[in-house]
């Protein structure tokens, strides 16, 4: 027998995530859903009678009707698989709003259970509830629930059992709307069951409403399914349009979301909902953003916060990540004395250990730097910064919820340039969905930490936490900046309107922070162990052949059998060794120099000089294209090749502390340019798919590139004329 399937769904910030966590646990599996790159969480539950479930976590949604890709995502779930059960998790504190979506639901015809969550904060709040009642009004069953603690799951599970056992036909709930739009939805249902127009999937009257909501999605299918029955509904939809907007100024739309409200008004008036004190009262989050999101006080204590993010990143991962470079030290060592010389073990050696090291070295700060941010958002206080931010965004021409798109790639480090540029998908204005998008890229994602806090550790110790709070200050600054002058240019118009809801102050659960913690770092090792490993020994290849020429072999035999015949006595055996190792690591370098990708780097030197790039640089950043880890990576294996002392286990660090060509200075420069440069190459897939061309992909690459270049020339030409490259 298959497990049940079990949807939970409901509004963004009502628990629907904590809920997933305390019902599954670390029986959980992360992917995406087919087609779209908003991710998907399944995970096991086993009920206390033994049966099995399968409980998949949808993206929050406050509406059906498709405006962003989460809301479609949730939809077409709910009607293409159609779960045995939907838990619909509703904010006890805020349930009139909450119950639109349930509505939804139940006009869809859906199996639900309603989740009365967070019961305890409306307790706080003076409000009362009675689940048996709203329980009778609504048909459904009705539990309350405490996610957080788990108070309330086992009955709500019990209950969502015993629905999907019975397996009783569910019937649609049925509201009037009014009588234009009720006449226009007979009609409509009508038509759609004669010609059997899309039956196979939605409900007649379900489908009209779509239609009279103008639900794109929706339109879309029906043109495609059958032009001539689309044609004909659209004509209905025009009409009744037409004529509530001459009789009542209004739209269609707006008819349905008021009757919705009214007929869940009507429910909770019957005495499911009652009130110990003035409702407007001012709550305990209310009074905490009266502090935190104030126009002078708030943008100060934000600028704190991720201050102290970067100092607890840093002085608390400082020590796992100096265990896992002796682990990897010993392990090279062990290793260069275990194989014979040859392809395989510089392969492991250079490609693999010092190559896929430098990336797995940082696992702890990743995991350190998630764990802080997971606190940040699990606790309401991102979207707070969101809030706050939306007046600065306006400045720049940029709509608040470009806000949230900044954040996730990167914003407060640690993101992802690609679910950032997904996040544009819920702007209206494709000119500020476009800006957002193309700008994304400029935070300090988690690809290009690793370089961050390599260069920052290695040249800045002493202030590395303060500088990575520069830094971030300085992408804000850049990206807003190139929105502006995009907004100016080839994006011109108007900024639309912000509104967004301030979710309730939680304290965040400590299970809920391992998940999240985890399932970020995991995706960051499985990345390293996947495309990082391959990439690493892709440039090892590139740097090992096609090896010296003929000729330079002999050149460097030649000189081998001099010093060796210059040195005959024994006491000056140490003399003769140090003058071969000298030779060697010549060697190790010419022939480093001569392979395919030394060409490239020396190639680009011509023009890399006025940043202050070397040529290893130069490969390290064409690697970087395909994943900015890779930088880290390439310089580990360049540097490695580059010197043959199997004692010689100096970390990364280390080693371009004592390398002449580098400074504080190139460090900079390098730093500034690795922040601004072409997004990795599935974010330019990702920009190129969003725009619709891939003109804006190239262009990113382009004028990213071009930006980069020239700031990195400025911060090194002009740390060299104030002399601080010593």
């Amino acid at each position: 027998m298959s497990p049940l399937t079990i949807a939970l769904a409901g509004n963004p910030n009502a628990g629907k995530t904590t809920l997933f966590n305390t019902l599954t646990g670390a029986r959980q599996h992360v992917g995406n859903y087919p087609g779209v790159t908003v991710e998907k969480k399944a995970g096991a539950y086993t009920f206390a009678t033994g049966e099995e479930a399968t409980i998949i976590d949808l993206p929050g949604t406050y509406s059906l009707t498709a405006y962003s890709v989460e809301e479609v995502v949730a939809r077409d779930y709910l009607v293409q698989e159609k779960p045995d059960v939907v838990i619909n998790i509703t904010d006890a504190s805020n349930l009139e709003r909450n119950l639109y979506l349930s509505t939804q639901f139940l006009e869809l015809g859906v199996p639900m259970v309603i989740a009365l969550n967070m019961i305890d904060v409306a307790q706080d709040r003076g409000i009362s509830l009675d689940a048996q009642r709203l329980s009778g009004l609504l048909k459904v069953p009705v539990i309350p629930i405490i996610a957080r603690s788990g108070k309330g799951t086992p009955e709500l599970m019990a209950a969502a059992l015993d629905l999907a056992q019975k397996n009783a036909p569910w019937d649609p709930l049925y509201i009037s709307y009014g009588e234009d739009v009720d006449l226009a939805l007979q009609a409509m249902a009508q038509r759609i069951n004669t010609a059997g127009f899309m039956t196979n999937s939605y409900a007649p009257r379900w489908l009209a409403l779509k239609y009279l909501e103008g639900d794109s999605q929706i339109r879309e299918k029906g043109r495609r399914a059958d032009p001539v029955v689309d044609g004909e509904l659209q004509e209905i939809v025009t009409k009744v349009g037409e004529h509530l907007l001459k009789t009542m100024e209004t739209y269609p739309e707006a008819i349905i979301a008021d009757h919705r409200y009214g007929y869940i008004k009507s429910v909770l008036r019957q005495e499911v909902i009652t009130h110990k004190f003035d409702i407007d009262r001012l709550h305990a989050s209310d009074r905490i953003d009266k502090v935190l999101t104030n126009r002078f006080m708030g943008p100060l204590i934000m600028l704190a916060v991720l201050l102290g993010l970067y100092k607890f990143t840093f002085t608390y991962s400082q020590l796992p990540v100096a265990w896992f470079a002796v682990f990897f030290d010993w392990l090279s060592g062990n290793l260069s004395t275990l194989l014979p010389d040859g392809h395989l073990k510089s392969m492991l050696i250079s490609g693999v250990i010092h190559g896929m090291g430098g990336v797995l070295g940082f696992v702890p700060l990743i995991m350190f730097m998630f764990f802080g941010i997971a606190i940040l958002e699990d606790s309401g206080y991102l979207a707070r910064v969101a809030f706050m931010m939306d007046r600065v965004f306006r400045i720049f021409g940029l709509h608040g919820s470009s806000v949230m798109a900044y954040i996730v790639s990167g914003g407060i480090a640690g993101g992802c340039a690609v679910p950032g540029v997904m996040a544009a998908r819920t702007l209206r204005s494709p000119r500020e969905r476009l800006a957002t998008l193309l700008t994304v890229s400029f935070m300090n994602c988690g690809a290009k930490l690793p370089v961050l806090a390599l260069l920052t550790a290695t040249f800045f110790s002493r202030s590395q936490a303060q500088l990575m709070f520069l830094l971030t200050l300085l992408a804000w600054g850049v990206a807003l900046t190139a929105a502006k002058i995009l907004r100016l240019t080839v994006l011109r118009g108007e900024s639309t309107p912000f509104v967004m809801e301030l979710p309730p102050y939680r304290f965040p659960t400590f299970q809920g922070l391992l998940i999240h913690t985890w399932e970020r770092t995991w995706q960051y090792i499985k990345k390293a162990g996947t495309t990082i490993l391959a990439i690493s020994i892709l440039i090892w290849a590139m740097m090992t052949f096609p090896g010296l020429p003929h000729s330079e072999e002999e050149n460097f035999a030649r000189q081998r059998q001099e010093v060796t015949a210059s040195f005959t006595q024994t006491t000056e055996a140490l003399h003769l060794k140090e003058k071969l190792a000298a030779i060697d690591t010549a060697q190790a370098g010419s022939a480093l120099r001569h392979s395919i990708a030394g060409k490239i780097g020396t190639t680009m030197e011509t023009v890399s000089w006025l940043p202050g790039f070397d040529w290893r640089t130069n490969i390290a950043l064409v690697g970087g294209f395909a994943a900015k880890e890779v930088i880290v990576t390439t310089l580990g294996t360049a540097y490695s090749l580059g010197d043959t002392d199997p004692k010689n286990n100096a970390s990364l660090s280390e080693t371009l502390a004592k390398d002449p060509h580098w400074n504080p200075v190139v460090a900079l420069a390098l730093i500034v340019f690795v922040m601004f440069y072409a997004p990795c190459f599935v974010t330019v897939v990702c920009i190129s798919k969003e725009s619709g061309s891939w003109k804006w992909g190239l262009f990113s690459i382009c004028f990213n590139t071009a930006f980069a270049f020239s700031l990195a020339t400025l911060v090194y030409q002009g740390g060299q004329l104030l002399g601080l490259a010593g």
